[in-house]
């Protein structure tokens, strides 16, 4: 009888898969240590879609170890899917770290970079560690990840640091599961690893400390230093020596737009901006952006005309060795380009381009494997958001979307960020640029190139997306892409598209806004002051919008306010003499108005953000300006220096937003001289004013209960802060980008979330582009 004997009980066994940022972030020495201290034996391995675990053991064990990994994981990962399933018992004496597989396509979500971490420091400045003071020090907790992986799984040999073989130390700490560099990747130290070295004309200074201390003498000195750190080269100064900020501007061609800081610590940053809790915790969040502020004090040369500041804090090694061996406590810390040119990240090429506007190079000898610029963010009226995704962000999934589809999404032409959609998940490239710039093209292909070969997808399974305007340079490229299928997504229904993809919300239906300075409208004139409803699923009606108007130039309107002012004030009756005080515009305004009038070269448009140059240029910006969206902010600013006052009238009738009332009263009381900074606020009062009647009405007629609002216009605070209370207070929720920017750099998000979801049925037409069928998603 069975009863009569000790039979010996099978251990239970599982098969976990989890998902999300899982590789790269010390995700499977968390699990080996985790499975120790649960007697679990097993094994875990990188797999193409993430952590692949095998676990044999104790039933109440192998809970507590699901609960642990669910509600613990290290502090980097992110995980998205824990998948758990009955495993068959294999008799295991141990747990192992096993090699990665590669038998299918990768979908893994990879990691991006890490700041360094506290132990790392200490180690870094303690001068008993044999790491001391080594710029490249790193653990499975920090350090490089996405600027150094070659290909997937994220293994050794897949990176960078491939070169580098680890000495009977590193190996050591590798392979040892106690050791907080248990296999960590770019693991190296003084003997076996990468070092820096200076260079400034003919001289070479080797050496890690005697490198950096040469380039912090040159900072102290009142030179500019091209520094290597993560993602590319900066070029930094000393922030508060206002000749040398001067000759950084003028050496990159950069007039104006605001340079970004980096400060010793978190003390430094409070001297310099208003940081409230929110704004501190993103400062040291683990993305380690540039935080945009409100400054407390005037750096003269480093944010012209501005009110704001962008502080960043140390985040690698370097940056805290330079501050360490005396560099000063802020510097200007600035991509390595010209004005507009993608950030450099190849030696020959830093050395090349930037010679003469660096006066020393500090160069490491580990490559880079792409560029990634530092990330944008700030806290504003909605929480936290992101104006430029980049380093700490990217390439992250954005969302989910549901589809199994691979999806390519190009985006626009300003700001441009792509999507890859690789199993359902939307990975959202580092920022690009401007496409107009041929280097920023080039980096534009190379990034698809590049995240195609990563997942390892075939363009010809591809669905293709790329914007509806005919003539830019991402739809151009779409061409040569071999795809299955390529569809173009109208640009302001992908901003709408973008917060909805954030939000997973793919049947809800909204009142979409969207406003910006530019995008291609379906009757192609060129839109930017719209308002939709529908949902991603069903596709957006445009329902309502700002009032037409002409464009003299098209696009290089965007370039001179008083070239769109001409366009806007001629549909307004009386007009003074506008080459007079107190306008005082140029000759340009005349010209403008001229090809409006014989309807030369002039196109109709619906742009808010030429609205919002319009009154720039009425209260005294009638200079070009020398980066996107300088007249916008320098209103916003004016505003920002008067308490509220009465909004200006800015009606909705029909379907239009009547921008015609607004300008009458900015130019009347321009006019009896009433302060500037007033006008402005009423300006914006009345933007804000007139928004939230038109959202409420179509809110009530067509029975929604929410607003999304995405496009650049909506990087305006002020907006943001006066269209808040009074649509909550209707019962309205109002959703905006946090995920993705709310300007351009979000597109590829949305795009992808139309193609994805887009009913072919109903939702889209056709129509035939250089002897192809082409989908408009509309």
């Amino acid at each position: 009888m069975c009863g009569e004997f000790e039979i010996e009980s099978m251990p239970n066994a599982y098969s976990i898969k989890v998902r999300g940022i899982v590789q790269g972030v010390g995700f499977r020495p968390y699990v080996y240590r985790l499975a120790c201290a649960n007697s679990l034996k097993g094994w875990v391995l990188n797999a193409e879609e993430g952590i692949e675990i095998h676990l044999e053991g104790d039933e109440g064990q192998l809970q507590l170890f699901l609960e642990e990994l669910k509600t613990h994981p290290p502090q980097a990962a992110e995980i998205s899917e824990v998948r758990v399933e009955p495993g068959e018992a294999a008799g295991f004496n141990e747990f192992a770290i096993l090699e990665s597989t590669g038998a299918r396509r990768p979908t893994v979500r990879i990691s991006p970079d890490l700041p360094v971490c506290e132990n790392c420091l200490r180690e870094l400045f303690d001068p008993e560690d044999r790491r001391y003071h080594y710029p490249y020090i790193n653990c499975t907790d920090c350090g490089p990840r996405y600027s150094v992986i070659r290909s997937l799984p994220y293994d050794r040999p897949n990176t960078m640091m491939a070169d580098w073989p680890l000495d009977e130390h590193c190996a050591e700490e590798y392979g040892a599961p106690p050791n907080r560099r248990f296999h960590a990747q770019p693991v190296a130290c003084p003997a076996c690893g990468p070092h820096y070295l200076f260079h400034a004309g003919d001289e070479v200074v080797r050496g890690d400390e005697e490198a950096i201390q040469k380039a912090v003498h040159d900072l102290q000195s009142g030179k500019i230093a091209a520094v290597k750190g993560l993602g590319g080269y900066h070029l930094a100064c000393d922030a508060k020596n206002a000749e040398a900020v001067c000759g950084m501007r003028a050496r990159k061609y950069r007039k104006e737009k605001p340079f970004a800081l980096m400060v010793r610590n978190i003390d430094v940053a409070r001297s310099l901006v208003d940081l409230g809790f929110e704004a501190e915790a993103l400062l040291n969040s683990i993305a380690r952006p540039i935080v945009l502020a409100r400054a407390k004090v005037e750096l003269p040369g480093v944010a012209p005309e501005n009110d704001e500041l962008g502080v960043m804090l140390p985040y690698t090694p370097l940056h805290h060795l330079l501050f360490a061996f005396g560099a000063p406590e802020i510097l200007v810390m600035t991509s390595a380009n010209r004005s507009s040119e993608p950030i450099a990240y190849k030696d020959d090429d830093a050395l090349q381009q930037l010679s003469d506007i660096a006066d020393g190079f500090l160069i490491g000898e580990r490559p880079i494997a792409r560029r990634v610029d530092d990330s944008v963010a700030r806290v504003g009226a909605f929480g936290s958001t992101i104006l430029r995704r980049a380093r700490g962000y990217a390439p992250s999934a954005a969302a989910a979307l549901p589809t199994e589809r691979p999806i390519l999404a190009l985006g626009a032409d300003l700001k441009n960020t792509i999507t890859l959609v690789v199993d359902g998940q939307a990975f959202v490239s580092q920022h690009i640029g401007d496409l107009d710039h041929y280097e920023s093209f080039c980096a534009f292909r190379e990034t698809i190139l590049d995240l195609l070969s990563m997942y390892e997808i075939d363009s010809n399974e591809l669905l293709l997306v790329h914007d509806a305007h005919p003539q830019y340079a991402s739809t151009i490229h779409a061409a040569d892409i071999s795809a299955s299928e390529k569809c173009a997504v109208q640009h302001h229904r992908a901003h709408i598209a973008s917060v909805l993809a954030e939000q997973s919300a793919w049947d809800k239906r909204i009142i979409g806004v969207s406003f910006d300075g530019t995008g291609y409208g379906d009757d192609a004139t060129i839109w930017g002051g719209e308002i939709f409803t529908g949902s991603v699923r069903e596709g957006f009606e445009r329902v309502a919008h700002l009032r037409g108007a002409a464009l003299p130039g098209g696009d290089a309107a965007a370039s001179w306010p008083i070239q769109a002012a001409a366009g806007f004030l001629a549909q307004l009756n009386d007009l003074p003499d506008m080459a007079a005080p107190p306008f005082s515009f140029p000759p340009r305004y005349r010209e403008a108005l001229q090809l409006v009038n014989t309807k030369v070269r002039s196109f109709g448009t619906t742009s808010m953000g030429r609205l919002f140059d319009t009154a720039a240029a009425l209260l005294g910006f009638t200079r070009g300006v020398t980066f996107e969206g300088q007249a916008a902010m320098w209103l916003e600013r004016l505003a920002g220096h008067s308490p509220s006052t009465a909004a200006y009238p800015f009606p909705f009738v029909g379907n239009e937003l009547d921008f015609r009332p607004l300008l009458d009263s900015v130019i009347s009381d321009r006019i009896r001289r009433r302060d500037k900074c007033q006008i402005a606020r009423a300006f914006q009062s009345g933007i804000a004013e007139g928004l939230c009647n038109a959202t409420v009405f179509l809110s009530r007629t067509r029975k929604v209960d929410t607003v999304v609002l995405s496009g650049g216009v909506f990087q305006n605070e002020m907006l943001l802060r006066d269209i808040k209370s009074p649509l909550e207070a209707e019962g309205l929720q109002v959703w905006t980008n946090h995920v993705v920017p709310s300007n351009d750099g979000g597109i590829s998000l949305g795009q992808a979330a139309l193609a994805a979801l887009a009913n072919r049925g109903s939702g889209a037409s056709f129509k035939e582009t250089e002897s192809e069928w082409t989908t408009q998603v509309t």
